[in-house]
């Protein structure tokens, strides 16, 4: 037994690339072994780096039907011939006949399948006509089911990967564009949550080329596991599975659904190996280093990886003057769903545009009424981003919640009527799922009022206080409904026509630009990641060495843009500014699918 035991020993030294011993131990420079920070705390960060945080880019061309007369005949070209293709293999009687007729139109169409996204989840879908098409406008049009994949050019040849996804629905083209001003906007559409995915995406940490081993990646899995785990039937399962020697998958701990990056990241900070007075006096260092602005990131993600010891240090920082450090500290809290931390969160939202995303999303992620109650509370001030940011979060947390349960209005989109107080605003959605929230339910239309809702429906107003709206159809009878200027009768009347989401918020936005909605209208005035925290002469005074301002974790993985000067923060924080006012910014004039749609 006694030579068994240093027959073992001595292969483990081979394995591990050990030739000598050092009083006793291992050398320190072997590669089972992570490079350790000052305190020697070796954390799974120092092993591994994350895998599945990149968007994955799905493709193909697909077919737009549902336009009068402002489609066209696509030339011969390869497209056109994949497009064939696909309509025979669906049964499609006629195919040629169809493109011909004027009422269709082929169309390039994609998607991005985000970090962590799961088998069955939608996301949005932007769809274009060809460079040289003679398509004049999409408005109107409904794109068929078209199957996305990844696609790469390879010696001059298309090659097509899996099948990833599923597109269809219809399109919402810029409500804005006109043919003589914005031609090229009237050839771009996008369709909400209208992707639908066929393939979840792996999520793993990746070993090290130096760090690769059976025996790292089974610490990883055991020190991930240690601290995350779900409860199934009483049975404790483990987040991390070590697939291979450099492969450790992950599955996404249901508190952090919503912000996977900051998952990765304090699964990254968790300690490989500790003892308790190795993790106490860990703790002392990092409560002094919480107190820092200029270090108060890392350290509150390291306590929050801790888990529940560390949240004693954490509610510490809620005491600091500094607000950069009282923010930290509650955002690490409320993933330990410690309801200290709804209250400071609140205030962060409400009075700082660089912290108010991530407020927002933690306070998303709590399950305590505190929370709950701050949301509600959020959901009356003036900015329009922090407003409409409240409501998701609390849609987020509980959506049968009474303040914003709202309805599926005729199959169409999700559509909210909040009975609260404050200046009345209406709030659609250009992405993840078709959506209309007003912030008031007495609202009214100003009379006289002609506006078009899509290509067949007609919104008049023959005397004050009153509203027709028309449906004209070829092929099929007119019809009418007779209601009054209340902004919810005439988006359901729109509906009860057939009108679409895309025909609501075109109606809803000529109604603005003519002057007849007294309230804001506002489009997806959601707060923006990448904005930087303007620290005071007094906060780098208190945080010795600090020159510049550390960027938020989330920017670590390059998710979420570059940081904005204060200059930059007070132009895109939403709590004066309407995207479709006319101002010095150009993008703003030519409407909100303008800003979207131009990009690459």
């Amino acid at each position: 037994m006694r030579s068994r035991l240093w027959a073992f020993l001595g292969g483990v030294l081979v394995l591990c690339g050990c030739s000598s011993w050092n009083a006793g131990a291992v050398r320190s420079q072997s590669p089972e072994e992570p490079a350790r920070d000052h305190a020697g705390t070796p954390l799974v960060g120092e092993l591994a780096v994350p895998y599945g945080l990149f968007p994955v880019t799905v493709e193909n061309v697909g077919l737009v039907t549902g336009l009068r007369g402002t489609g066209c005949d696509p030339q011969p070209s390869p497209q056109r011939q994949a497009l064939l293709s696909e309509m025979q293999t669906r049964g499609v009687v006629a195919p040629n006949t169809v493109l011909a007729s004027g009422n269709a139109s082929l169309v390039l169409i994609r998607g991005v399948l985000r970090p962590g996204i799961q088998k069955g989840d939608r996301f949005d879908v932007e769809v274009r006509v060809p460079s040289r098409s003679e398509t004049s406008s999409l408005r109107g049009g409904y794109l068929l089911e078209t199957r996305l994949r990844e696609m790469a050019v390879l010696d001059n040849a298309i090659h097509e990967g899996h099948l990833l996804a599923l597109a269809s629905g219809p399109l919402l083209v810029d409500p804005a564009a006109n043919a003589k001003t914005d031609p090229v906007l009237l050839g771009r559409g996008r369709i909400l949550g209208g992707g639908v995915c066929l393939k979840s995406r792996p999520l793993a940490l990746v070993l090290k080329p130096d760090q690769q081993s059976v025996l790292n990646s089974s610490r990883v899995e055991t020190a991930v596991n240690k601290r995350f785990y779900t409860v199934n039937k009483g049975v404790h399962t483990g987040v991390a599975k070590a697939k291979t020697d450099q492969y450790v998958e992950l599955v996404v701990h249901p508190r952090y659904k919503d912000n996977i990056e900051r998952f990765v990241q304090v699964a990254r900070s968790i300690a490989l190996r500790e003892t308790e007075p190795e993790r106490i006096e860990r703790m002392e260092r990092l409560r002094k280093e919480l107190l820092d602005p200029a270090t108060a990131a890392k350290a509150a993600l390291q306590l929050e990886a801790i888990g529940q010891p560390g949240a004693e240090v954490l509610r510490q920082g809620l005491q600091s003057g500094d607000a950069e450090v009282r923010f930290r500290s509650a955002e690490a809290l409320a993933y330990l769903d410690d309801p200290s931390a709804a209250e400071p969160l609140a205030e962060a939202a409400r009075s700082d545009s660089a912290f108010r995303v991530f407020a927002l999303a933690a306070l998303a992620g709590m399950n305590d009424f505190a929370a709950a109650e701050q949301l509600h509370s959020l959901l009356v001030v003036p900015s329009a981003e922090t407003r409409y940011g409240a409501f998701r979060a609390l849609s987020t947390m509980n959506a049968n919640d009474p303040a914003v349960m709202g309805e599926d209005l005729g199959d169409q989109f999700s559509y909210h009527v909040l009975n609260v107080p404050g200046p009345p605003m209406i709030h659609v959605t250009r992405s993840r799922r078709p959506e209309v929230v007003l912030f008031g339910a007495d609202q009214h239309f100003s009379t006289p009022l002609v506006a078009e809702a899509g290509n067949q429906i007609m919104l008049t107003s023959t005397e004050p206080g009153k509203v027709i709206v028309a449906k004209f159809a070829p092929n099929e009878p007119d019809q009418k409904r007779f209601v009054s200027d209340s902004v919810d009768e005439v988006i359901r009347a729109i509906v009860d026509l057939g009108g679409t989401y895309p025909d609501v918020v075109q109606a809803l936005q000529e109604a603005k630009n003519k002057g007849a909605l007294a309230g804001r209208f506002e489009v997806d005035a959601l707060p923006e990641a990448g904005r930087t925290h303007d620290r005071t002469e007094q906060d780098v005074a208190q945080s010795p060495g600090a020159e510049l301002p550390e960027p938020h974790p989330a920017q670590d993985q390059g998710g979420h843009g570059m940081p904005l000067d204060r200059n930059a923060i007070q132009a895109t924080d939403r709590n004066d500014a309407n995207p479709f006012d006319s101002g010095p910014n150009p993008s703003r004039r030519k409407g909100f699918l303008a800003r979207i749609m131009g990009r690459p």
